[in-house]
């Protein structure tokens, strides 16, 4: 679905409003989740995510961990570009003065662990007891040009993941159960592929992270490259505790995964699992194990305000 259609969620709107501002070519239309930037002889990769308390993380959960993942979804969507980190500014809302101390130490912990330093930023305070908002701007360098995009899809090409689908919802499962130890990391601290990004550059067509949802992300794929994109089902790699709710898991999101194509008959140097194909645009976005999903079918998650 794309963002003018019927039923486009809030966010989906407010993005194709914006479309008529952002009009300079580095914003790629807005169709993707960064943006590429051309410096002197140097190409950029700009992006920039937030969170909110009580939707992106728990009401009272570690903010080290919020942190953590704060620093690896802006880095996961520099990894879908094949980029390398450069740089982070950071937007921050001042809580209590142990949070603000727990925030720091995560994201010590994050610019150390990916190798990225944090250059600056800026701080608010709220009114007490509203939902706090946090932000991050991540810098990275094109090692590909032109970086690889959602709109770069085409027919005959094979569909890619790399990872497991449904590890963030596994571990947000265990942590709402009060586990805090390995069970729930892939929910508290998330891993971005940065790895994996760098060895595909020059090598995919199109690639983006999941971040909202396999099924919503591979449909947002096919609305930017005006294809469909078949799944199968049986060939998604699920996690584990998660095989019975298979669909659940595709629909999930917060798994920071690449979702790739590929020419036919190439194989990935990277590890990763096929797991459909793209064909020329019939009129669904999205076909699973051949067909289209039932009409009100929830593909991943949207930001909505209604």
């Amino acid at each position: 679905m794309t963002a003018t259609a019927a039923g486009a969620s809030g966010e989906e709107r407010f993005i194709a409003a914006l479309r008529s501002i952002a009009t300079d070519p580095a914003a790629r239309g807005l169709a993707d989740d960064a943006a590429e930037l051309k410096v002197g002889g140097a190409t950029l990769i700009v992006t920039h995510d937030m969170m909110v308390e009580g939707v992106h993380w728990l009401r009272g959960q570690d903010m080290a961990d919020v942190a953590w993942k704060l620093v690896a979804v802006n880095l996961s969507d520099l990894a879908a570009k094949a980029a390398r980190p450069v740089a982070l500014m950071l937007g921050y809302t001042l809580g209590d003065a142990r949070e603000d101390a727990r925030f720091a130490e995560g994201l010590r912990e994050a610019v150390t662990t990916f190798g990225v330093p944090l250059l600056g930023g800026d701080t608010v305070a709220a009114p007490s007891g509203s939902a706090r908002a946090v932000g991050l701007t991540a810098i990275g360098e094109a090692t590909a040009t032109p970086s690889p995009a959602r709109a770069d899809a085409k027919a005959g090409e094979a569909l890619w993941v790399t990872g497991t689908i449904g590890n963030a919802l596994a571990g947000y499962e265990a942590l709402v159960a009060g586990d805090f130890g390995p069970a729930s990391l892939s929910y508290r601290r998330p891993r971005p592929r940065i790895a994996e990004g760098l060895a595909l550059a020059g090598i995919v067509s199109a690639m983006m992270d999941i971040s909202d949802g396999l099924l919503l992300d591979a449909s947002r794929m096919a609305d930017a490259s005006g294809t469909t994109i078949a799944i199968d089902c049986a060939a998604v790699p699920i996690h584990p505790a998660l095989t019975d709710r298979a669909l659940e898991a595709m629909t999930w999101g917060d798994d920071y995964q690449l979702l790739f194509t590929l020419l036919p008959g190439a194989e990935p140097p990277v590890t990763a699992t096929r797991i459909g194909i793209v064909h020329p645009r019939g009129v669904h976005a999205l076909l699973l194990d051949g067909a289209p999903l039932p009409m009100g079918q929830v593909l991943g998650y949207r930001h909505t305000n209604t």
